[in-house]
């Protein structure tokens, strides 16, 4: 017998709601509001059991979450970019080093002509802040989450120095 809802999977067999489903989750979700119970639901839209009304209105939430937090996320990333941004701009700017409101300089060995002290400070700090604003981003998107590793095969132990045949 052939899949009733074979017309609502995607070339790679996903399931695509149709204007149907749609329509019977949203009444779903309305009954649900009004505080129907999930087997007065099942029974009353035709789903085969109450768990799958529970299955549907936990997507259905699930999928109205989703949209403002990949927004969010979005908003972030971009304000981490810009504060990527600015903080390369403060490391490769040129700084000098001041003191008591003046340009401190140092006389050109070769020339003898003064030139302002350079300070490196400003630069290590919006370095600094530059890393750590990459370390922020790849928390956001993930990418420091542990890593799970599935390790097969077996282990073979071996004794030295008695002759198997005396173990018999």
């Amino acid at each position: 017998m052939a899949n009733p809802n074979q017309n609502a999977r995607d070339h790679s067999g996903r399931y695509v709601p149709t204007i149907t489903t749609a329509e019977k989750t949203a009444r779903a979700l309305e009954l649900h509001r009004d505080g129907w119970t999930y087997q007065a639901i099942a029974d009353e839209l035709g789903y085969s059991h109450r768990s799958n009304v529970r299955k549907v209105i936990r997507a259905a939430v699930r999928d109205v979450i989703k949209g403002p937090a990949e927004q969010l996320l979005a908003l972030h990333m971009d304000r981490l970019e810009n504060l990527y941004e600015i903080a390369m701009e403060v490391a490769e700017a040129d700084h000098v080093v001041v003191s008591h409101g003046k340009v401190v300089t140092m006389p050109d060995p070769e020339t003898g002509e003064e030139k302002p002290l350079k300070d490196n400070g400003p630069t290590l700090a919006a370095l600094r802040e530059a890393r750590t604003t990459l370390e922020s981003f790849r928390k956001l998107v993930g990418l420091d989450a542990e890593q799970k590793i599935n390790v097969s095969g077996g282990v073979r132990y071996e004794v030295v120095g008695i002759n198997p045949e005396d173990l018999t």
